[in-house]
């Protein structure tokens, strides 16, 4: 079994250490323009699908790793809110489609242009953290 260097090591914690500062930083944004962290990563999501400007509450589920019922009562606190619309989809009535309002747009750029910088510095972390990992499974698969 091959073994991860103490170099490998480094990079991996300075990973992680850099992956929990940008979660840090994304709380912090998120509380400084009037929302939690949940409620932006709703927001987000309801963006993240190609070709169309909603989500259904079981996409939202998995994009935040949660329960249905818990997206469930996300989504109300955001509708509350005035953050987001529900919506019964045209073709199949038992979906639910989750929609930004004017207001939720507004949030989500304001937070999201925020992030830039921040995951800019993370991706470059990503990529020598990967760089390492491909090195050792190359090694591990040549054995």
């Amino acid at each position: 079994m091959k073994k991860i260097d103490k170099p490998q090591l480094e990079r991996l914690s300075q990973f992680r250490y850099q992956l929990r500062r940008f979660l840090r930083f994304s709380e912090d944004v998120s509380q400084d323009s009037g929302m939690t962290v949940l409620q932006y990563q709703l927001l987000l999501h309801t963006q993240g699908f190609p070709g169309r400007p909603w989500a259904s509450i079981g996409e939202l589920a998995e994009r935040l790793q949660a329960k249905p019922h818990g997206v469930v009562a996300l989504v109300s606190r955001c509708e509350t809110a005035g953050l987001v619309v529900r919506k019964s989809n045209a073709e199949d009535k038992r979906m639910v489609e989750v929609h930004l309002t004017s207001l939720g747009q507004k949030g989500l750029q304001q937070v999201a242009l925020r992030h830039a910088a921040e995951l800019a510095a993370l991706a470059q972390i990503i990529e020598e953290a990967s760089a390492d990992y491909r090195e050792v499974l190359s090694r591990s698969s040549n054995d």
